[in-house]
C-alpha cells in the first residue's frame, strides 16, 4: 500500500508522493537557538527523523531542508544584555543541538541553513510584496504583511477572519495567544540591539519571513511537505503560507505535517511546574538516551504523548528485550529451517512495512515486532528456532532498527558526552551515580571489553575464581555487566 499521511491543509489523510520523479522535497522548522532544547522539541524532531528514515527505506531520495532559527526576540534581547554578537550567543546552544541531535540518533537533513546567512533573500521578498502592495513600510522603517490582501488567509489553521481588526498589527515573534492581526516582515532597529543593512534598510527580519526565504531558496517556490509541531501551525506556518503564496501565486507546500504537544506526567511541560526537561537533563538522571528515543518514537505523531518517568523506564526495558532477542538469534541454534518462524518473519515485515504506511503508525510498527520476540522466544524455549531461521528473524530486526535506531549500543559513549559537558559547563551540577557509571563505560572499547570477558571466561576454567571475580568487578566499576549464559558462554552489556 501507499504511503498515507494526514495533511493538516487539507485535514483528511491522503497519499503521499513526490511531485518530481523520486526525489521528496521537504522543509522542517529547526531549533531557535537561545537555550538548551527540551524534550517537547526533540519530540518533533524524532517523528520527522521516522518520517524521512521510513522515506529512505522506501526507496525515496531526499532534500530535506531544515533552518538554524538564530535571530527572534528572546536571541536579541539575550545577547543584547550580554553585551555580545548574536552568533557568539548562539553559536553554543547550536552546537549543544547537533550534540543532541546526536544524542538521539536523528539524522541530519540534506541541508541545515542558518537565518542570519540569508538576511539578503529575506529583504529581498519583502521587496517583492511591497511592489505588489502587500507588504507596507510603516513609519519607523518596519515591513507588515496587509491580511486583508490574503484572502485564503487560515487555510491552514481554519482560523476565522471575520473577527480580524483592520490595520493591527504584532510585532513580536512570540505568539501563544496572538490574533490575527499584520504581522511584522521586518523590524526597525532599537537601540542596542543587532541590525543589518539590507536593499529595504536597517533592521532585522521577523520570524516568519525566514522560513519562507529559505524554504524558497533550497525547495522552490512550491515543494512536497513542510512539518513542524503543532504549536507553529498558527500564526508561524500561517504566515508562511500567506507571504510566500501571496508572491509567487504558487502553492507553497502541498502537504503539512504537524506533531502534537508532549505532555509530562500529564501535564503542559513548564519550569513553573518543575517538570521541565531537557534530553541532557534525563541522560544526567542516568536514563539512556536510545531509551529516550525509544520513548519519543513510540507514541504515532498525531497521538499526544504522556512522558513519564515509568514509561522511560519500561522503554529501557523494551530495548534491553530486543538487544537480548538479537543476542539469541546470533547464538548457537540447531540446524534446520522451521516453517513457523520463516512465515512468522515474513508476516511481520509486512505487517511493520504496512504500519507505517499508515500515517507513521509507530505504535502499531513496534507492536508488530514485540509480538514476532514473544513468539520466537517462546519457540526457541522449545528448541524450535533453527539455524536457518536466524537470518529473516535478525531482517525484521534490521527493518524495525531502520527507524528506531536503538539497537546498536552508543549509550555510554553519547552519556560520556553529556557528563563532560555538565562536568565543564555546569560545575556542581547533580550528576546521578547512573549516568556517571554509564559514561565511565565509554572508556572501554568493545574489543579492550572483549579481551576481558576472555581472560574471565578462562580463569573460570582454570577455577581461578579470584581472578575472575576480580575482572568481573573492575568491569562492573566501569558500568559494564556480564551475564553466564545457558549454554556456557558469557555475554556482556553496558548497564
Amino acid at each position: 500500500m501507499p504511503l498515507c499521511l494526514f495533511n493538516t491543509l487539507s485535514g483528511q489523510v491522503q497519499e503521499f508522493a513526490p511531485s518530481d520523479d523520486n526525489l521528496i522535497r521537504m522543509y522542517c522548522c529547526g531549533p531557535t537557538v537561545y537555550d538548551y532544547g527540551h524534550i517537547g522539541n526533540f519530540r518533533t524532531f524524532v517523528a520527522v527523523d521516522v518520517l524521512r528514515r521510513f522515506l529512505k527505506q522506501s526507496g525515496r531520495k531526499l532534500r530535506h531542508v531544515m533552518n538554524i532559527t538564530d535571530v527572534d526576540d528572546r536571541i536579541i534581547e539575550r545577547s543584547a544584555a550580554a553585551a555580545i554578537t548574536v552568533r557568539q550567543y548562539t553559536e553554543k546552544y547550536e552546537q549543544a543541538f547537533f550534540e543532541d541531535m546526536e544524542l538521539l540518533g536523528i539524522e541530519r537533513p540534506e541541508l541545515i541553513v542558518r537565518a542570519t546567512d540569508h538576511i539578503p533573500e529575506m529583504a529581498g521578498l519583502i521587496a517583492g510584496l511591497a511592489a505588489k502592495d502587500i507588504a507596507y513600510r510603516a513609519d519607523d522603517g518596519s515591513y507588515y504583511f496587509r491580511i486583508a490582501r490574503f484572502p485564503s488567509y487560515g487555510k491552514l489553521s481554519k482560523k476565522d477572519l471575520a473577527h480580524i481588526e483592520d490595520g493591527a498589527r504584532v510585532d513580536s515573534d512570540r505568539f501563544d495567544k496572538e490574533e490575527i492581526r499584520d504581522f511584522a516582515l521586518w523590524k526597525a532597529p532599537k537601540p542596542g540591539e543587532a541590525k543589518w543593512q539590507t536593499a529595504i534598510g536597517e533592521g532585522r527580519p521577523g520570524w516568519h519571513i525566514e522560513c519562507s526565504a529559505m524554504a524558497m531558496k533550497y525547495l522552490g517556490p512550491g515543494f512536497d511537505l513542510h512539518a513542524g509541531g503543532e504549536d507553529l501551525m498558527f500564526p508561524h506556518h500561517e504566515n508562511e503560507i500567506a507571504q510566500s503564496e501571496a508572491l509567487t501565486g504558487q502553492v507553497f507546500a502541498r502537504f503539512w505535517m504537524h506533531v502534537r504537544f508532549l505532555l509530562v506526567e500529564g501535564q503542559k511541560m513548564s519550569k513553573s511546574l518543575g517538570n521541565f526537561y531537557t534530553v541532557r537533563d534525563l541522560v544526567l538522571m542516568g536514563h539512556k538516551p536510545s531509551s529516550i528515543r525509544f520513548l519519543l518514537a513510540g507514541a504515532p505523531y498525531r497521538k499526544q504523548l504522556n512522558f513519564t518517568f515509568d514509561g522511560l523506564n519500561a522503554a529501557a526495558s523494551s530495548v534491553e528485550r530486543l538487544r537480548t532477542f538479537r543476542l539469541r538469534l546470533q547464538g548457537p541454534l540447531p540446524p534446520g529451517r522451521s516453517e513457523p518462524m520463516q512465515r512468522l518473519a515474513g508476516n511481520t515485515q509486512t505487517a511493520m512495512r504496512r504500519a507505517l504506511d499508515d500515517d507513521l503508525n509507530t505504535a502499531e510498527f513496534s507492536g508488530a515486532l514485540f509480538e514476532l520476540v514473544r513468539q520466537a522466544n517462546t519457540a526457541a524455549d522449545a528448541g524450535e528456532v533453527r539455524s536457518e531461521d536466524a537470518a529473516p528473524l535478525l531482517a525484521a530486526l534490521a527493518q524495525f532498527d531502520e527507524i528506531f535506531d536503538v539497537l546498536e549500543d552508543g549509550d555510554a559513549q553519547r552519556a560520556a558526552v553529556v557528563v563532560a559537558w555538565a562536568q565543564r559547563e555546569r560545575p556542581g551540577m547533580a550528576i546521578s551515580a547512573a549516568a556517571e557509571r554509564l559514561a565511565r563505560a565509554a572508556a572501554f572499547t568493545d574489543e579492550q571489553i572483549e579481551a576481558l570477558v576472555g581472560a574471565h571466561v578462562a580463569a573460570r576454567k582454570a577455577r581461578n575464581f579470584k581472578e575472575s571475580d576480580a575482572i568481573r568487578g573492575r568491569l562492573a566499576e566501569q558500568g559494564i555487566v556480564l551475564e553466564n549464559m545457558k549454554d556456557g558462554t558469557v555475554r556482556w552489556r553496558r548497564k
